[in-house]
């Protein structure tokens, strides 16, 4: 603690164990509650208590007060349990009588305070804090607090019983950190006095009428077999699954205990460990038969857990993917006609009929299948899956339900009918469902169903009931789908129609007036252009059709997004339509010239930064990609770029400007020099290093760059220092510095000396002259090479980089806010920030 914050803490103290103080807001006491915590995990020892007798203090005196706010109450509970956390200060708080009178019977748990939440949430941290060390433990196992403890796991507030059920799994986890490490046996063990009471009370509570108190404890198990507890304390892991492995059993089979959501959850949990990683044992029996008797709804979850873990036996992992299935399969069952399709699975793990009732229930079939949809594609994202996934039937399944979604499958069967009058125009089906079938994209074994499902997608892109964010699901999942085509061995013909098909309802869409749409649009055009710009068939149905000029339109569209949108698109197509040696010539209204100049126009007119932010983005994608020309009409290029952009409101487009910057001076440097690596000095500069300097010059960076340390939004400042210091980098050695008297003596000197004072007064010089003051010549080479090795470019990089909370957030501060908030401070002491 510095001796600053040593002065303010008796004063603050004092104050907030005023009874008339004004209530404090509670991010100022958590910020108080932090530094306390960072205080004492360095510092173990009694110190902090003794040398600070006000910490004491203010706990006696808030004790002492007849009715203390709930606010400073719940706060002094948890400074004293962070304070009691070693056992050096728990030893100094006992003798002070002070934990007995907060965590005992003497204590707010007797009283009216008792009521309030926030008292009831202090006592529960504040405990947990102080259990660190086994006094701590033989204080509440002796004063009643394991049964307050137990209470609070059903209390009215959640906050309070999550954290007391995380109490309990803490505390049962330290006491046995404190045993040795003996061999354990079923038979042959004790649990230590507190984790005994602990395991008694689950028991217990399993064993008892109350359908809470069964909640209760299952949430408990469940907490603690998924903490450190099951792979840490294997032996006492596999005692006290044995001690309930019965009673779970018995809740499997009971259908009128309302705890089988919490079951799944254990469950999963309890396979996770280690002592369970056997093919052999009772527990994957129970596992097979929880898999039975859950709804699906509950047994889902648990699947999906069961095929990620890497040691689940491979019996027991099919089983969970047939549970997964189940509905997918229902789902082909239902669409055809009897016998027609024998669905996905040959046997079901559970009754069919439960899964049919479900899906045919108006409540129950969407919920049903976007659960079973969304952990679907969470197992196509799976790099290594143990179990093959049937994709050919799955992606028959899919096509299915967006069939019945849009009304295009009309079913024989009675339960068909019911699902497909239950999934009709159902956007949250339709939204899954495209989901899923984007990320089976990548499956090989699917290429028989390609025809009837780009129908399918290119229903869904001609339907005007189609809703907009379905329709882009559409497009995400139709982009991903071409790419396979590409990569198929199927004739061209058939790609060919679907391209044009495709670009037939682009046209459609881009003239749309649902701006949503025109967006969404764009952004498929965008990613087909990455996938496919170099395929002929793309190219031919690009060129030949109108998308080109109403992509080309949409850049003065009247909402900012289309017309950020149309810009990417723009920016991406150009490569095709206008920097590509067989792109169209002069003349033409989709060239070069046409392109750049518009894309100018928005970037130094357009009122909104999205479009600004997409241009400069574009420019920068283009100079990386070699599409801007010879050196010389690049470097008028960007100079004509940054002389727009240093102006810019926008900050996210002076930032893209710096990009575009970097990406020049590294592309400059690679046509240039002839070994880009090697440093120079100043003395000694051979004619690549000249010219480079001269390119830099002569396109106006050096202002730009230097102006940027100085703005107000650091971001910008930052990527400017970043672009300094890799050309620093460049022409110097990294450990050299220009000697000072040197440059005092040269002609430019007076204006370095200037440019490195005013950098240092950082953004209070954001408005400095970027095009010279003082004598700074920003397009001298010599000047510049020489500002390069002069200035501390690397100790200015530290400073942009130094948190800027690093003096508003320090405790000396804190202390004096909380004291200007009690009026207990002079307004000339406040560290207002």
């Amino acid at each position: 603690m510095t001796r600053e914050c040593a002065v303010l803490l008796p004063r603050v103290c004092a104050a907030l164990a005023e009874p008339r103080q004004l209530e404090l807001d509670d991010t100022s006491l958590e910020k108080l509650l932090d530094w306390f915590r960072s205080l004492t995990w360095f510092d173990p020892t009694v110190e902090l208590v003794q040398n600070n007798p006000c910490l004491t203090e203010l706990i006696t005196s808030v004790l002492a007060l007849p009715d203390p706010s709930p606010g400073i109450l719940s706060f002094t509970l948890q400074l004293a349990g962070i304070l009691a956390s070693s056992e050096s200060r728990f030893q100094h708080l006992q003798q002070e009588k002070l934990l007995e009178r907060l965590f005992g019977q003497q204590g707010p748990r007797g009283g009216a305070a008792w009521e309030d939440a926030s008292v009831r949430s202090g006592w529960v941290k504040g405990v947990h804090s102080m259990v660190q060390h086994q006094p701590a433990l033989h204080l509440l196992c002796s004063s009643g607090g394991m049964e307050v403890i137990f209470a609070l796991q059903g209390d009215s507030s959640l906050f309070v019983a999550s954290s007391a059920s995380q109490l309990l799994v803490h505390m049962l986890t330290f006491s046995l950190e404190c045993e040795t490490s003996k061999a354990l046996s079923a038979k042959d063990f004790d649990w230590p006095a507190c984790a005994q009471m602990i395991v008694k009370h689950i028991e217990e509570s399993l064993q008892s009428s109350s359908a809470s108190h069964i909640e209760q404890s299952l949430k408990l198990l469940s907490s603690l077999f998924g903490s450190c507890f099951g792979s840490c304390y294997a032996a006492w892991t596999e005692v006290l699954w044995l001690d309930i492995a019965k009673q779970i059993e018995s809740f499997l089979l009971e259908e009128t205990v309302r705890a089988q959501p919490v079951l799944a959850s254990l469950l999963l949990n309890v396979a996770r460990s280690p002592v369970f990683c056997g093919s052999e044992g009772s527990f994957w029996a129970l596992v097979t038969s929880a898999l039975e008797h859950l709804t699906p709804v509950q047994a889902c979850p648990l699947a999906v857990g069961l095929l990620k873990l890497c040691k689940c036996p491979q019996d027991v992992r099919i089983q969970a993917l047939t549970v997964l299935l189940q509905p997918m399969d229902c789902i082909l069952r239902a669409a055809s006609q009897p016998l027609e399709c024998a669905g996905l699975l040959d046997e079901s793990v559970s009754d069919p009929v439960t899964v049919e009732s479900l899906l045919s229930s108006k409540t129950s079939c969407a919920g049903l299948l976007c659960q079973t949809l969304a952990h679907l594609e969470k197992l196509l994202s799976l790099k290594h899956l143990r179990v093959d996934l049937p994709c050919v039937s799955l992606l028959h399944s899919l096509v299915t339900i967006l069939q019945f979604c849009n009304g295009f499958l009309s079913p024989a069967s009675p339960l068909g009918s019911a699902i497909s009058r239950n999934l009709i125009n159902c956007f949250r089906v339709q939204k899954s469902a495209l989901d899923v079938l984007a990320a089976l994209s990548e499956n090989r074994d699917c290429d028989t169903l390609i025809g009837n499902l780009f129908d399918v997608l290119l229903a869904y892109m001609q339907s005007p009931n189609t809703n907009p964010t379905v329709l882009k699901k559409t497009f995400q999942a139709t982009s991903k789908w071409l790419v396979h085509l590409q990569e198929l061995s199927s004739s061209s013909s058939q790609t060919e129609k679907i391209l044009e098909d495709v670009f037939v309802v682009l046209q459609k869409r881009l003239c749309s007036p649902c701006w949503e749409v025109r967006d969404s649009s764009l952004e498929f055009l965008t990613a087909m252009v990455k996938c496919l710009r170099d395929q002929k068939e793309f190219r031919q149905c690009l060129l030949s059709s109108e998308v080109l000029r109403l992509t080309e339109n949409l850049l003065e569209d009247p909402e900012s997004y289309v017309r950020a949108s149309a810009v990417t698109a723009v920016g991406h197509l150009a490569p095709i339509t206008c920097f590509a040696p067989e792109a169209p010539v002069t003349g033409n209204p989709y060239n070069k010239e046409s392109i750049v100049a518009k894309l100018q126009e928005i970037l130094s007119t357009d009122s909104e930064g999205f479009p600004r932010r997409a241009v400069i983005s574009i420019f920068t994608k283009w100079l990386r990609e070699g599409c801007t020309g010879q050196l010389e009409d690049t470097e008028q290029f960007v100079s004509r770029v940054i002389q727009t952009v240093e102006h810019d409101l926008d900050w996210e487009v002076r930032l893209g400007g710096l990009e575009l910057v970097e990406a020049f001076c590294s592309q400059t440097v690679g046509q240039l020099a002839q070994c880009p690596y090697a440093p120079i000095s100043s003395a000694d500069s051979s004619t690549p290093q000249k010219e480079l300097l001269q390119v830099l010059c002569r396109a106006k960076l050096f202002g730009f760059l230097f102006g940027s340390l100085c703005d107000c939004d650091k971001p910008v400042g930052q990527r400017a220092c970043d672009v300094l210091v890799g050309l620093r980098g460049h022409f110097y050695p990294v450990s050299t510095l220009e000697n000072p008297q040197e440059i005092e003596d040269s002609p430019a000197g007076r204006g370095i000396a200037w440019l490195q004072r005013t950098l240092r007064q950082g953004s209070l010089a954001q408005n400095f002259p970027k095009d010279g003051g003082d004598g700074v010549d920003f397009q001298d080479p010599e000047s510049m090479l020489l500002a390069l090795g002069a200035i501390d470019l690397l100790e200015l990089h530290d400073e942009l980089n130094k948190s800027s909370d690093h003096v508003e957030e320090s405790p000396q501060s804190l202390l004096q806010d909380i004291l200007a908030i009690v009026g207990t401070i002079e307004d000339n002491d406040v560290d207002c920030y």
